[in-house]
């Protein structure tokens, strides 16, 4: 496998961005060595300056569910950039995207667009506060809301992969007022909630944990924290960006059944662009400016590119059975994985919804952050290298879900478990 140019480009990036790249994960630091910079991506591979070619399964980080470059979005995408780029005033293309959203996701009356998930999840954050007057949210250990100051304690992502659960340049007393919970304690929800409950404007959560792998609610789990809010009067919100559109339609409260007061979402309604959206209760988005007190604002917000982009991408992913097949592709992804592994001897398990799935090296289950902190990681590094050495993209990291798509068929599935099958082999003889 070639290297010459990719390295040639890192040296050049490590002396101009920090770290040699512009989001952490993509440093390869967690699993060693360096990054491959990508050329141009297709259905599911992607392509890097050297001219290899790698099965992807990482897919931007989630907003590519129906594969790269995708005809009918690139089309979408060129029809409108003919018209202008951006033009700071309102355009059709938000109108309709803010039609879409809140026809697939009930909960969501009203939307705001903004332009990252970072955006979105700050902006309902103010929102809780301001509507409920009080100043405590509660997130969980392993969740990752972004890099927003309220929730870089005990995160997850870039934060966890990197050993930087609390990061530096976050005031204490904006710390103090972001309790954390461990993910699918019944008790410790319950308990928490009794102490303080008065005090805490939202709780927000990843409803499936897709930044320390991925890890599913247990059964109830999801109920028991909308009976607490409602019983506290804090607002509930899911933090959607990753899981939207993905696992279900309508996400994970569609799949889990769950009404939240506040959602955030970001990735597919994007179809690859920056964007970002946040929604919910009229009542409650009824009080962002210029409607209500609640200030927020964005230039680039509801992006015409954008919105062209991801309402191609909605279009595809709403025909019958996508969502069905994806999850079938999602199953035989790791049953075939978990089967090469138990052929060599590897501990291994998968965790798995439609569209997004998780690898640990240790048997299961994995219910808990605490769990997934159990993997073995340098395993999981050599396994990586392996992979990637046999033409297969996972995330770069220990602790971030994967994700197939639609492009995912019967063929590129066999030539990933195939290859897993020599990487397990390998590490079942050391």
């Amino acid at each position: 496998m070639k290297t010459d140019r990719s390295h040639a480009l890192f040296t050049r990036a490590s002396e101009l961005l920090p770290g040699g790249v512009n989001s952490p994960v993509r440093a390869f630091k967690s699993v060693g060595g360096e990054p491959f910079f990508a050329q141009r991506a297709e259905g599911a591979y992607l392509f890097d300056v050297d001219g290899n070619r790698y099965l992807d399964y990482v897919g931007s980080w989630g907003p590519m569910i129906a594969g790269h470059a995708h005809p009918q979005v690139l089309d979408a995408v060129a029809k409108v950039m003919r018209d202008g780029l951006s033009f700071g005033v309102p355009n059709a293309l938000e109108v309709t995207m803010a039609e879409a959203i809140t026809s697939i996701v009930p909960s969501c009356e009203m939307v705001r667009m903004v332009n990252s998930g970072t955006e979105a999840t700050l902006s309902a954050i103010r929102l809780a506060r301001g509507a409920t007057g009080r100043s405590r949210i509660i997130k969980f250990e392993g969740c990752y809301h972004g890099h927003g100051d309220s929730f870089l304690v005990k995160a997850g992502s870039g934060a966890l992969t990197l050993g930087l659960p609390n990061s530096p340049g976050v005031p204490a007393a904006l710390a103090d007022l972001t309790m954390t919970l461990p993910y699918n304690d019944f008790d410790a929800a319950t308990t928490l909630f009794d102490e303080i409950g008065h005090e805490v404007a939202g709780l927000i959560i990843e409803p499936i944990v897709g930044n320390a792998n991925c890890i599913l609610p247990r059964d109830g789990y999801l109920q028991h924290l909308r009976e607490l809010c409602t019983r506290h009067g804090a607002l509930l919100i899911f933090d959607e960006v990753m899981t939207g559109f993905r696992v279900a339609p309508g996400g994970a409260q569609q799949r889990y059944g769950i009404r939240p007061d506040l959602s955030t979402f970001g990735k597919i309604i994007g179809g690859g662009m920056p964007v970002g959206a946040y929604g919910g209760r009229r009542d409650l988005m009824s009080q962002i400016a210029p409607s209500g007190p609640i200030y927020q604002a964005g230039t680039l917000s509801g992006n015409p590119v954008a919105m062209a982009a991801g309402l191609a991408t909605l279009e595809l992913i709403g025909q019958p059975g996508f969502h069905d097949a994806l999850e079938r592709s999602t199953h035989a992804l790791c049953d075939g994985l978990e089967a090469a592994a138990g052929e060599a001897g590897v501990a291994f398990h998968t965790t798995r919804a439609p569209g997004m799935f998780g690898l640990y090296f240790r048997e299961g289950p994995v219910e808990t952050f605490a769990d997934a902190l159990g993997s073995d990681t340098a395993r999981f590094n050599r396994f990586f290298h392996a992979m990637l050495e046999g033409g297969v993209y996972l995330a770069p990291s220990a602790f971030e879900a994967g994700f197939v798509s639609s492009a995912h068929g019967e063929a590129e599935i066999a030539a990933t478990v195939a290859a897993a099958r020599a990487a397990f082999e390998q590490i079942g003889r050391m």
